[in-house]
């Protein structure tokens, strides 16, 4: 049996006037905010699909349908604390997270510490295990053009 598995998520969300960004489970303000069912944190939703991944327990969107009411509006924070109890249901416990959010404004970089105290906290590992880069699409496609936000995460998980 392995003891140590990588996983990977990805996840968009739309940006449109008069809703909120949430990147990171910190609230930052914007005159665009993402669209979804969830508060729509683009950056969490990816961790959760790498989290998820690599303990072979599906996607988000398996585990939190976009189409249940329960989950309508939720914050993605909880989200990440029922998807890390579901891995240390398997006795996995997360080493590290790398993980880089695409926009092109407003500048993530000032939150980035913030993000990564708050992630940290929820997954019980050293704020040193959260890695955070933030970069924008150089005015090109939908990230560049604002009307869009992305996020990769990669993970490392291991069995305890």
């Amino acid at each position: 049996m392995t003891n140590i598995r990588i996983g990977f998520g990805v996840d968009v969300h739309q940006l449109a006037p008069d809703y909120e960004l949430f990147v990171g489970g910190i609230k930052i303000e914007s005159d665009l905010g993402a669209v979804g069912h969830s508060d729509a944190d683009v950056l969490l939703h990816a961790i959760c699909d790498a989290l998820l991944g690599a303990a072979n327990l599906r996607d988000i969107g398996f585990h939190f349908s976009d189409t249940d009411p329960q989950f309508k509006g939720i914050d993605s924070k909880i989200l990440l604390r029922e998807v890390f109890a579901k891995i240390q249901a398997k006795n996995y416990a997360v080493v590290n997270l790398d993980c880089t959010v695409i926009l092109e404004k407003p500048k993530l970089n000032p939150h980035i510490p913030s993000m990564q105290e708050t992630i940290a906290s929820i997954l019980n590992v050293d704020v040193d295990a959260v890695s955070i880069k933030a970069t924008t699409h150089e005015k090109v496609d939908s990230f560049g053009e604002r009307r869009a936000i992305k996020a990769y995460a990669s993970c490392l998980i291991e069995k305890i």
